[in-house]
C-alpha cells in the first residue's frame, strides 16, 4: 500500500509540473518581445538557483545534520545532466519558439516520449513494453489533434525553429536518462539544485552574446520573469524530478503529453478562446494515452506487491 501510494503521489507530482510547464511557451512568447532568449534563460535559472541554493541550506540546517552529499562523479553527471537538460535544452526551446509559434513548439514536445524511449533503450538496454509504446504512439497522435489547428505560420525562418525544438527533445532525453542515473541517493532537491546550477552558469556565459541588447525590463516582464524562476524552474522541476526518481524516464516523459492540453484549457480560462472538436477528441485521446503507457508499471507495481504478500504468508505459516 506503501509503494502503491508513492507511485500515486509520483504521478501526480509530474502532472503537476506539466501544468506548470504548460504555461511556460505563452509567457516566453511575451517575454521575446522585450528579452532576448539567452537572457532569458540566464535570469530565469540564475534566480532558480539562488532561490534553490537557500532552499538547500536551511533544509540541511533544518534537519540537523549534513545530508548525504552527492560524491565527486554523481556531481559531474548531474552538472551534465543539468547542461543537457536546461542550457541547451531551453536554448534550442527559446530560440526555436522564437523564430517558430507556441503551437508547434506543443506539438514537438509531444515527440519527446519517443526520443527517451530510443535512448533509454540505446543506453540502459532498457525494455520497451508493448503497451507503454502504444501509449506513447497514442498521446502523441492525441498531441497532434490538440494543435494541428491552432497551428499559425511562423514567418519563413518557422521550419528553422522547429528543427531547433526536435534537437532540443534529444536535450532532454539525455537530461531524463542521466539524471535518472545520477540521483540515487539524492534528494529531489538536491538534484535539482546542482542541475540548475550546472544550467544557470551555462546560460549566463551564452547570454554575454546578448549583452549589446541588454537593458532593463519593465515590471510586466520582469514579474513574467519571477514567474518562470519560481513556478516553471524551481516548482517544475522539484516535482518531475520528485516523480522521476519513482518511474522509468519514458513514462514520465509521457505524462508531460499532458501540456498541450493544459495549454489549450489556460487559452480558454485566460484568453477566453474557444476549443474546437478536433482540439477536445485530441485531449481525450492524450488523457488515454498517457493512462496506457502507465498500465504496465501499474501491472509490475501490483505483481511486486502480491508477491511480498505471498512470501509473508508462507512465512506465516
Amino acid at each position: 500500500m506503501r509503494e502503491r501510494g508513492s507511485g500515486v503521489w509520483a504521478v501526480c507530482a509530474v502532472v503537476a509540473a506539466a501544468l506548470f510547464w504548460s504555461s511556460s511557451y505563452a509567457v516566453t512568447k511575451r517575454l521575446l518581445e522585450d528579452v532576448g532568449p539567452l537572457s532569458i534563460g540566464a535570469v530565469r535559472f540564475a534566480l532558480a538557483a539562488l532561490l534553490l541554493g537557500v532552499a538547500v541550506r536551511l533544509n540541511r540546517r533544518r534537519a540537523g545534520r549534513s545530508d548525504a552529499r552527492p560524491d565527486a562523479r554523481q556531481r559531474r553527471q548531474l552538472h551534465l545532466s543539468g547542461f543537457l537538460g536546461i542550457t541547451v535544452y531551453f536554448v534550442l526551446e527559446n530560440v526555436g519558439v522564437d523564430l517558430s509559434t507556441a503551437s508547434d513548439a506543443s506539438l514537438i514536445v509531444a515527440t519527446y516520449p519517443l526520443m527517451t524511449m530510443l535512448l533509454e533503450r540505446v543506453v540502459l538496454r532498457a525494455r520497451m513494453p508493448p503497451l507503454r509504446i502504444a501509449g506513447v504512439l497514442l498521446a502523441t497522435a492525441g498531441a497532434f489533434l490538440v494543435v494541428r489547428n491552432g497551428a499559425q505560420v511562423g514567418g519563413g525562418a518557422r521550419w528553422t525553429g522547429d528543427v531547433l525544438l526536435l534537437l532540443g527533445g534529444l536535450a532532454w532525453a539525455g537530461y531524463n536518462v542521466l539524471g535518472k542515473r545520477a540521483s540515487a541517493g539524492q534528494s529531489a532537491m538536491s538534484v535539482t539544485y546542482h542541475q540548475t546550477l550546472a544550467g544557470a552558469a551555462g546560460f549566463l556565459l551564452a547570454s554575454l552574446l546578448e549583452a549589446d541588447d541588454w537593458r532593463m525590463p519593465d515590471a510586466t516582464a520582469s514579474a513574467l520573469l519571477v514567474y518562470l524562476a519560481v513556478a516553471c524552474s524551481v516548482g517544475g522541476f522539484l516535482l518531475y524530478n520528485h516523480g522521476l526518481r519513482r518511474m522509468a524516464s519514458s513514462v514520465a516523459v509521457n505524462i508531460l503529453n499532458l501540456v498541450p492540453v493544459f495549454g489549450v484549457l489556460g487559452a480558454v480560462l485566460i484568453n477566453g478562446e474557444s476549443i474546437r472538436p478536433a482540439q477536445a477528441a485530441g485531449g481525450a485521446v492524450i488523457v488515454a494515452g498517457v493512462a496506457l503507457g502507465m498500465v504496465e508499471r501499474e501491472r509490475k507495481a501490483s505483481g511486486r506487491a502480491s508477491s511480498r504478500d505471498l512470501a509473508e504468508t508462507q512465512d506465516a505459516i
